[in-house]
């Protein structure tokens, strides 16, 4: 089964190593912390600059509705013969967000609660971006029930930076 891994930008290069992944998905704030890495086509590195942000910020850019078309086109894209790393800059939020979106994208079926309840048990930090949820809730069609998922779980463990982590999603 393909998997999807989840870091920081810090223990990007080590993830993509440990776990052998020729995709990734990339969420900063601005192009100045963006690496490939070794391995990764640029066909393959899918680069979302965003800030972690929800509301309207100056001198943020706002996650948006093409940020998470991008993202579920780019999922939808996987080839899923090798693992597939999420990552932004702590690990923690919109990293999370991309990784609970798409796992929903990859198993449509799969419960929203119940894949809230798998992010929170692998990675205690998780705090997924509430804008970004929202925004694939309206365009996936769940009518609230991500956002509801996401709620429920709270906010993580505070922490600096989160711990690399596998979410299972089949």
């Amino acid at each position: 089964m393909p998997k999807l891994y989840v870091c920081s930008l810090s223990r990007l290069e080590e993830t993509v190593e440990r776990t052998g992944a020729r995709h990734v998905v990339t969420l900063l704030s601005d192009a100045n912390g963006i690496i490939r890495p070794n391995g990764v086509s640029e066909d393959n590195h899918l680069r979302l600059l965003a800030s972690d942000i929800a509301e309207p910020l100056d001198g943020h850019t706002l996650p948006g509705t093409a940020h998470v078309e991008n993202l579920i086109r780019f999922v939808k894209g996987w080839d899923r013969t090798t693992p597939l790393v999420i990552h932004c800059w702590a690990g923690i939020s919109r990293s999370t967000a991309a990784a609970y979106i798409s796992a929903s994208v990859l198993n449509p079926s799969l419960d929203e609660e119940e894949l809230a309840t798998r992010l929170r048990d692998a990675a205690p930090s998780a705090t997924p971006n509430p804008r970004i949820i929202a925004l694939a809730d309206k365009l996936l069609n769940r009518d609230g029930r991500m956002i509801k998922s996401i709620v429920a779980i709270g906010r993580g463990a505070d922490a600096f930076e989160g711990t690399p982590f596998e979410l299972i999603y089949e």
